[in-house]
Formats: C-alpha cells, sequence, structure tokens
C-alpha cells in the first residue's frame, strides 16, 4: 500500500463527496416527486400524489440511520450532517483523490450507483420495518405507520424497481440484482425464525448448527447491507476480482459484527434505550441460540424472556460476544487495508466505517464495565 500522501484533508474529501451525493439525490427525488408539487387538476392527480409520490418522498427523506459526519462551517455540505458512502470510497481508492487522474465517466457511473444504493437501503427501510412489525425507526414513524402497510409495501417495491433504473450501467444493476436477492432470502430465514417449525429445530439442535444458522442468515441479512455499495461501485470500475473477493469477504465480516452488535443491543439499555427486552419473539437473536445450549436446558413454553434474563451465563455470554464483534470489524479492517492503494484512501475507509464501527468498540467497553472486567 502506497504511503505517499499526507492524510489531513481525507475528511475534507469524504466531505465533498458526501455533498455530491446528497446533491444527486435531492435532484432525484426532486425529478420524481415533481408531480406532487404540481397542482392537482383531477381526482387521479390526488390519488397518485397521496398514494405514491408523497410516501416517496417520506421514505427518502427520513430515517437516516447510522450516526453522520456534523455540520462544519465552510465545509462541503457544512449547513446539514452528512452520510458518507462506501461507494465513493471505492472510486477514490481504485480512481484517485480530487489531484489526481480520474474519468468523467467513471465518476458519472459511481455518482448513479450511490444514489441507486441509497434508495435500495431506503427500501429495505420500509419493507423491514414492515416484516417486524416496527411501528419506529430511529426515533420517526415508521412508513407503515403512516401511511399504511398497502402504500409502504407499494412504495418499497417501487423504490427498488427506481433505483435499478437509475444505476443503468449493467455491470452494477446485475451486482444489484444480486443484493436484492440476497436481503430477500436472508430476511425470509430470519423471519422463519419466528415459526412454530423452526424454533423446535433450532431449539433440538447443536450449538454449533445453530451458529451455522445465525451466521449464515446474517450474512445475508445484515452483511448484504455492507456488501452491496462496495460490491456495485467495484463492479461499475470494473475491479480486479482478487480485490473484488476481498472485500466481499471483508464485507460478510463487517456484516456479522454489525448483527452481533444489533442482537446485544437488546440486552444493554445504554444502547438499546426504550427497545431493550423487546426483540424476544423469535430465536434469530444469537444471544438466545448461545444460552439454548447452556447445562442442556430450554427454556419452558415460549416465554424466553425470563429464561434469557435470568440465565446465570448471562453476563459471561454477552461479553464473549461483545469482544467477537469488535474481532470481526478489525478483520474487516485489516482485510480492507490489504486493498486500500494509499493511506488516504484507508483513512477515508476509517471515517465511512467508524459511523456505526465505533459503538462496537463502546458496547465492548461498556459490557466490560458492566461485567467487572
Amino acid at each position: 500500500m502506497a504511503t505517499t500522501m499526507d492524510v489531513t484533508d481525507v475528511e475534507a474529501v469524504v466531505r465533498s463527496d458526501a455533498a455530491l451525493l446528497e446533491d444527486d439525490l435531492a435532484e432525484f427525488l426532486d425529478t420524481l416527486t415533481a408531480p406532487a408539487r404540481a397542482t392537482a387538476v383531477s381526482v387521479y392527480d390526488v390519488a397518485l400524489r397521496r398514494a405514491l409520490y408523497e410516501p416517496v418522498a417520506d421514505a427518502l427523506g427520513s430515517k437516516v440511520g447510522q450516526q453522520a459526519l456534523p455540520p462544519t462551517a465552510g465545509a462541503p455540505g457544512g449547513r446539514a450532517p452528512l452520510r458518507p458512502s462506501m461507494v465513493y470510497w471505492a472510486y477514490r481508492n481504485y480512481r484517485g483523490f480530487p489531484e489526481e487522474a480520474d474519468t468523467a465517466s467513471d465518476l458519472a457511473v459511481i455518482r448513479r450507483t450511490a444514489v441507486a444504493v441509497r434508495i435500495l437501503l431506503k427500501a429495505a427501510v420500509a419493507l423491514d420495518d414492515i416484516q417486524d412489525g416496527s411501528d419506529v425507526r430511529y426515533g420517526e414513524p415508521a412508513l407503515h405507520a403512516t401511511h399504511g402497510t398497502p402504500l409502504a409495501l407499494n412504495t418499497g417495491a417501487w423504490l427498488i424497481m427506481s433505483a435499478l433504473r437509475h444505476a443503468a450501467d449493467p455491470a452494477v444493476v446485475d451486482s444489484l440484482v444480486r443484493s436484492v436477492g440476497s436481503g430477500f432470502t436472508g430476511q425470509a430465514v430470519d423471519m422463519s425464525s419466528r415459526t412454530a417449525l423452526t424454533r423446535a429445530e433450532l431449539l433440538a439442535a447443536s450449538r454449533a448448527t445453530r451458529v451455522d444458522f445465525w451466521e449464515s442468515t446474517a450474512a445475508l441479512k445484515t452483511g448484504t447491507l455492507f456488501w452491496m455499495p462496495l460490491d456495485a461501485a467495484v463492479a461499475g470500475l470494473r475491479v480486479v476480482e482478487d480485490d473484488r473477493l476481498a472485500l466481499d469477504g471483508a464485507m460478510r465480516q463487517l456484516g456479522l459484527a454489525s448483527q452481533l452488535f444489533n442482537d446485544l443491543t437488546d440486552f444493554v439499555p445504554e444502547f438499546g434505550g426504550a427497545n431493550t427486552h423487546e426483540d424476544f419473539d423469535g430465536l434469530g437473536n444469537r444471544v438466545f441460540l448461545e444460552l439454548l445450549d447452556e447445562d442442556g436446558c430450554v427454556p419452558p413454553g415460549e416465554d424466553f424472556k425470563p429464561y434469557v434474563l435470568g440465565h446465570p451465563h448471562l453476563e459471561r455470554t454477552l461479553l464473549a460476544l461483545a469482544e467477537e464483534a469488535v474481532a470481526l470489524k478489525r478483520a474487516a479492517k485489516d482485510a480492507v487495508r490489504g486493498v486500500c492503494r494509499s493511506e488516504r484512501s484507508a483513512a477515508y475507509f476509517d471515517v465511512t466505517i467508524e459511523r456505526k464501527g465505533h459503538l462496537i468498540d463502546r458496547l465492548l467497553a461498556t459490557v466490560r464495565q458492566r461485567s467487572g472486567v
């Protein structure tokens, strides 16, 4: 990995790229929902605005998710929080930073890819909230809570179609289609953990089988959220296969680390907040799957909550899994550094991924403190 350039201006480039993405997304949304702002001339126009354009605007304009770069006076996009994109990291890694040679056609592909990825992630939020029965997302009402389940379903499907059409580049579209398929596959298996048949099979299975079930599901369900942006970007840039495979593996590790974090926050009030102890209706949570094996016992009936919260090895299990999440995140970052072409590229990736990555480290510190370690 080359180390020839100063890294002090990396955040400025990240902000500039993120601001460009926000501008492109705003332009896309403006074009998409323009009929919603026009003077309605018929009942049909009013119905279309209410049933499609307004839900689309709500889906794309809210529920921001991961922590953003805070506003900075005088910086690109300085008046609003910015969310870096791994799509742009790929562009900077393989095509260079602003003062270096780059290709206008490649940047055009990346700009469309970044917008398409953001739209697909918003669609995933809308559909996931319905599947999980979540009425709130990041402190805001879920789309189906404000517009109803039928319209939210239609909006999510419509956004997927719009994202794939916007991407345009055949290689990018092919990558995104595979990502969408992987995400739906993971969601299907995750939802099966709430069914009687799969629950019975998991309860009767060995710990190794349960962990394999969890890892296979998390790699598709959560890993795809990390894998999709990078794979689409490197597909558009025609990156060599060895790098693409290395990035695929790294994103799988980040997905597992992120899902572990999500599972653990059900048990840590400092992170789970009002949602702590709520996601106890299925066997998709890794903590559950670990504790079912202890002492050869299983919870009576369907009452998992008191069984898990009262388990004598709960704190030990939380600590072990928090350590595993940190190890997975570090391994993923090391793998990405192996394909970084400069120190600035590595720093760009750190800024991008540590929006959530730092929370994984904080979670481990919190669990250690609780455990007295």
